[in-house]
Order: C-alpha cells, then structure tokens, then sequence
C-alpha cells in the first residue's frame, strides 16, 4: 500500500520545494546530533532528512524500498524493512536515531513499542533518539485526511512509552511543525528558519509534537 500511496501523494514540484525547507530544519536539529557520529532516519521515505543533516554515517531505513534506491544519496546505506525489525543494524552501533511522522503508520502500538526497543537496542549509551509526531489534539479534524494513518498519539503518550522502553526523556514540545507540508503556510527556507526561530508561533501553528529523549 505504500508504495502506491507516495507515488501519488507528493507531486515533483511539492518533493523539490520539501527538500529545500528541510535545510532549516536540519539546521535546528543539527545541536542534537554530532555530526561526526552515525545517524539511523527510521521510515526515511524521501530521504530530506537524512540526506540534509550532517553526520559522518547514514543508514536510511523504510519499508518502501523503492522510495530508497530512488531518494537515498550516495553517501547513505539503506536498509529496506520495518523499524520493528532492526537486526541489520548491530546493537550500540548508532549515535542518533530520528523518526518523523512514522509511527502513525504502524498497525499497533505493539509493534511501536518493539520499535522503540529496537531503537534503543541500536543506540549507543548516551545516543539520542529524536521524534517528531503528528499530536493529535492539535489536528483531528484533518488527521485522517491521510489514507495510511492508523495509530493516533498525544505527546503525553508517546513520552509514556519511550518511557516503558528504557528511554530518559530529555525535550518534549507539544507543539513543533505545522501538521502537514501539504498546508498552506509558507515554505520558502527562509520563513521555515524565521519560524523555527520564534517558539511563540510554535503555540500557533504546531500540530507535531517533538520529543528527544536518550539511552542512560
């Protein structure tokens, strides 16, 4: 089902536009991530992320193996299967692990919670695990505009089950990004940065939560 969905559901304009506001917002995530160290992106899809932010290693993980070999650049190691099986990735071998709007996509939070535990089996001890989520009290009238959202997550419970996973919870911001890129705001670089840079339209405009938290 995901490969047919994100063949349709960005258009080349919209994927050229995405990865130009991705420089901001790696750029904002960038001080918590060494960019000497290695970096896992879990449910990569297009590859901005992990394309853009600075790291020495990058490993791009996502089930659509397609979207992989097609986005990746050269200097990322893809790995085509689920974060819920992470076995080709060696344990305390990852500096910082990201995933952004992944888990909504999961069929159950059983499977979300292996995840985070495969996360962390990954992790070395002191690495970070970032998570950027859809929070759903912020966008529920449009949540299900997307046809692959399954799971639902408050940021009160995502932080409960990183938790429960061995997790120290570090930053939790109810409220991030806008929901979607698909919206109407503003995405030139520029207006990304300046947003990123006024945490009071955060409060306005976020939908996403973002929580880092860390392997003790």
């Amino acid at each position: 089902m995901e490969t047919e969905i994100y063949r349709v559901r960005f258009s080349d304009a919209e994927l050229s536009q995405a990865r130009r506001f991705w420089g901001p917002i790696c750029s904002y995530l960038q001080r918590y991530i060494p960019a000497d160290g290695t970096t896992l992106d879990l449910g990569a899809g297009y590859c901005h992320f992990i394309n853009t932010i600075a790291s020495q290693h990058k490993i791009a993980v996502d089930v659509n193996e397609e979207a992989l070999e097609k986005y990746a650049a050269n200097d990322v190691r893809i790995v085509a299967g689920s974060g819920v099986d992470l076995s080709a990735i060696p344990p305390d071998s990852v500096d910082t692990a990201f995933a952004s709007n992944v888990y909504e996509h999961f069929p159950s939070r059983s499977d979300v919670l292996r995840s985070f535990y495969e996360v962390r089996r990954v992790l070395k001890s002191g690495g970070r695990f970032i998570v950027m989520q859809p929070n759903f009290p912020y966008c529920w009238r449009t949540y299900f505009d997307f046809f692959d959202h399954v799971l639902i997550f408050t940021r009160g419970g995502m932080e409960e089950g990183l938790v429960a996973a061995g997790f120290r919870i570090n930053v939790a911001r109810d409220r991030f990004l806008p929901f979607t890129s698909k919206g109407r705001l503003p995405k030139a670089p520029w207006l990304v940065s300046a947003y990123l840079g006024l945490p009071l339209l955060w409060r306005l405009f976020g939908a996403q939560m973002l929580l880092v938290a860390s392997k003790p």
